[in-house]
């Protein structure tokens, strides 16, 4: 049904472009009939290549431009089909994703010295269970499953909008990023919410990731730790220098609006396919 409705669609509006977001429930069938309407597509990758990944790789060849947010899946469709992806990152909205000052009532409710934000997964609970004795707030759904009675650790479950997550960066002294990882999967790719932090003007901790490196310097926009007994030493250091913490947030704020946002990646994708870039 979804494909039908979108290639109806498509036939009635005649558009330049067909850009296809994550490419799950894309057929090739339906692939195939928008190039004989002459319909170019585009194919942007999205999530961790876990198990459902194999039916992106089946169909990406057909498409006329394949983009992919993260370079693992680049590394897989080049060792599959000898395809040239465009590395096209995530990215920050600044319409949505800025500071924002609060008032005192919002500050006690949203502040706390380190934040977090995400679901549960076991790899990011096996770090942030060990921070006992910093002052951490974790929200995010999943995380019914452990228990609060951790010291230090303030967890509220459930979903969190994007209205309430830019408080708790803005509030936060310290916003840690932590990425999935199950052992099985790759995921090289910079999660969103690095450059959501940045664009609150969070300070960020973030674990070594391959994209978050080639695109961010630590140090300079962030500082990467390398396991829990580092992100435990940076977190008392840069905790008691507010000056240079402050100084990386604001640095890391600048680099992400001029290079990072949204408009940056959809500039890139049409001036590839304006020059007529087949991937």
């Amino acid at each position: 049904r979804l494909n039908g409705r979108m290639l109806q669609r498509a036939q009635g509006i005649g558009p330049d472009l067909c850009l296809v977001i994550g490419g799950y429930r894309i057929l090739a069938s339906t692939l195939r009939k928008f190039r004989r309407c002459g319909i170019r597509t585009a194919l942007l990758t999205t999530d961790a290549p876990i198990d459902n990944f194999t039916s992106v790789v089946e169909t990406a060849p057909l498409y006329d431009d394949v983009f992919c947010s993260g370079s693992e899946a680049i590394e897989i469709l080049r060792g599959v089909h000898r395809l040239d992806p465009l590395w096209v990152p995530f990215a920050c909205d600044p319409d949505y994703h800025r500071f924002q000052p609060l008032t005192p009532k919002e500050q006690a409710r949203w502040g706390r010295d380190v934040a977090f934000v995400g679901s549960y997964y076991p790899n990011r609970w096996e770090i942030l269970r060990e921070l006992t004795g910093f002052d951490v707030g974790i929200w995010g759904p999943g995380w019914r499953r452990v228990s609060r009675q951790q010291q230090g650790l303030h967890i509220q479950e459930g979903q969190i909008r994007c209205q309430e997550w830019i408080k708790v960066y803005s509030a936060a002294k310290i916003v840690i990023v932590i990425h999935f990882q199950d052992g099985r999967t790759p995921c090289y790719q910079a999660s969103p919410k690095v450059y959501e932090a940045l664009a609150c003007r969070g300070f960020v901790l973030v674990d070594q990731q391959k994209d978050v490196e080639n695109l961010f310097q630590s140090g300079k926009h962030l500082v990467v730790f390398s396991d829990v007994d580092d992100l435990k030493e940076k977190l008392r250091h840069y905790l008691q220098r507010d000056d240079l913490r402050m100084a990386i947030a604001s640095e890391g704020c600048r680099e992400v609006l001029e290079k990072h946002t949204y408009r940056h990646r959809i500039r890139k994708i049409l001036d590839h396919v304006s020059e007529g870039g087949v991937s």
